[in-house]
């Protein structure tokens, strides 16, 4: 007696890759403009949702400020901010892939150019705040990925030093829905979660700090 196995066709592979995820950028002089998103590991773009109500926060013309986007990413936050009138705006990103794709971005929205300096840097975040001059920054971005808890706390501790809200901006973060409000509100004394938020995964504050 014969025994026939049945045939068992494996799934095909496609060749296809899927095609880079997009972005868009909620409002000012690029509105409606598209970010290319790549694929890395701990990237994570601050959500639509998270940005337009950041940015009802700080209003929408940021004339005058000088900004740092910390762990750029996409630049979602930074090019927000140059789109909306920022005199200056640092971008840093210490990935290599991510900092070519960050001026890849840049370049195709230079169509129609930001009325501020814009500028990408392959530098580490840390560092880079560490030699910056005391109350030097307006308005600073930090989003970095979540696992690395130790950089946050260094980080947004030197950026209590830096920022100089006075004329507008503040101090936003971003941090896990597990980790306590508290803990992060207490390495920077002398500000105040002003605005506060949780979407899913993700917890959110802008500090003030009421100098001036």
């Amino acid at each position: 007696m014969l025994c026939w196995e049945p045939k068992i066709n494996k799934p095909i592979k496609s060749s296809k890759t899927e095609p880079p995820k997009k972005i868009r950028i909620i409002g000012g002089n690029w509105r409606s403009r598209l970010l290319t998103v790549i694929d890395l590991p701990g990237l994570r773009p601050t959500t639509d949702r998270i940005r337009e109500t950041l940015f009802n926060w700080l209003g929408q013309d940021l004339t005058g400020l000088r900004c740092l986007d910390l762990f750029a990413g996409t630049g979602a936050l930074g090019f927000e901010a140059a789109s909306r009138g920022a005199d200056l705006v640092v971008l840093l990103e210490k990935d290599k892939k991510a900092h070519a794709n960050l001026k890849t971005n840049f370049a195709l929205l230079q169509s129609s150019p930001a009325s501020g300096i814009v500028e990408m840097l392959h530098r580490d975040s840390l560092e880079y705040l560490k030699q910056q001059a005391d109350h030097s920054s307006n308005l600073i971005f930090i989003d970095p990925p979540f696992q690395e808890v130790n950089l946050f706390d260094q980080v947004v501790i030197e950026a209590g030093r830096v920022c100089d809200d006075s004329a507008g901006g503040g101090i936003y973060v971003e941090f896990p829905s597990s980790r306590a409000r508290e803990e992060v509100e207490a390495l920077l004394p002398g500000w105040h979660c002003g605005k506060y938020l949780e979407a899913g995964q993700v917890k959110a504050c802008l500090f003030r700090g009421g100098r001036g």
